[in-house]
């Protein structure tokens, strides 16, 4: 009996799977399709072609390496930005005692319960006023900025850290900063690797804001904006296609990232514990 439901469990965790990588498959055959068209009656290509790929590469109406390397450029920063704010804050509301950090935290929690796009109107008129409209570091800041409010899961992380670890290492001489770097630090990959991953990801798949602020200045267009403008009335049947063949390119880079660092991106966001 117990056998038999096993078998029915993995039958069923099979059909799960098998919808849920159906999307995936479909999208990866269209962008070697050679036949054109948006709608087609069949799943499987009767033509296979790289042409698509190529059409990326070498259209100068859609400059897709460009974008590639615009949204490159603004996620790795972002990455980089972000993790440093995040872990800062995280660390110092989870270890540092100071007047107002209790509001701190309240105040952030309500914050983050509120959608980022509600801000967009008031930050592009902010970017404006600074002259930094359609620039990528205008981009960077923007997603940067929202780390501040972003640290609850890191903070989570740091508290399973024992005192008693920060409690011996000040016995010992060593200062707050000392601490953090050679003590809290290596035992926080988990957490680390999660935060950077999660940085990296924002950018990278955000079209609303980069929307916004790029207006309609092409050259500077992020991989999400540039597909989006392919898909025009008058050319969305021709460039179907390639569309998909970009949508694939696009998701490389992040699949790969996110199954290296698989194991880190469970253990941060389950906040795993430190044995002291």
């Amino acid at each position: 009996m117990q056998k038999g439901k096993g078998i029915v469990g993995q039958v069923i965790l099979s059909l799960i799977a098998l919808l849920w990588l159906f999307p995936i498959i479909w999208i990866v055959l269209t962008s070697f399709r050679e036949e054109g068209g948006r709608f087609v009656s069949y799943i499987f290509p009767k033509t296979y072609t790289l042409n698509n790929y190529k059409y990326l590469f070498t259209n100068d109406n859609y400059p897709f390496l460009q974008w590639f390397l615009n949204t490159l450029f603004v996620s790795i920063a972002t990455c980089i930005l972000s993790t440093i704010i995040t872990v800062s804050m995280a660390y110092t509301l989870s270890r540092l005692r100071f007047k107002f950090r209790k509001k701190i935290l309240k105040i952030a929690l309500v914050l983050n319960m509120f959608p980022g796009f509600m801000s967009m109107i008031a930050i592009y008129y902010i970017l404006k006023s600074m002259d930094l409209t359609q620039s990528l570091w205008a981009l960077t800041f923007v997603y940067s900025s929202g780390a501040a409010l972003s640290f609850y899961i890191a903070k989570g992380f740091f508290d399973t850290i024992p005192h008693s670890v920060d409690e011996s290492a000040m016995i010992d001489g060593a200062t707050k900063f000392n601490i953090f770097t050679r003590i809290t630090l290596p035992l926080s990959k988990p957490i680390i690797v999660y935060t950077i991953l999660m940085s990296f990801t924002g950018p990278w798949m955000d079209f609303i804001f980069a929307k916004v602020i790029m207006g309609d200045n092409i050259e500077k267009y992020t991989v999400a904006i540039g597909l989006y403008s392919m898909m025009t009335r008058s050319s969305s049947n021709s460039n179907y296609m390639a569309f998909a063949a970009g949508c694939v390119l696009i998701a490389l880079p992040i699949s790969i990232l996110f199954m290296k660092l698989q194991q880190y991106y469970v253990e941060g966001i389950t906040s795993g514990s430190v044995k002291g």
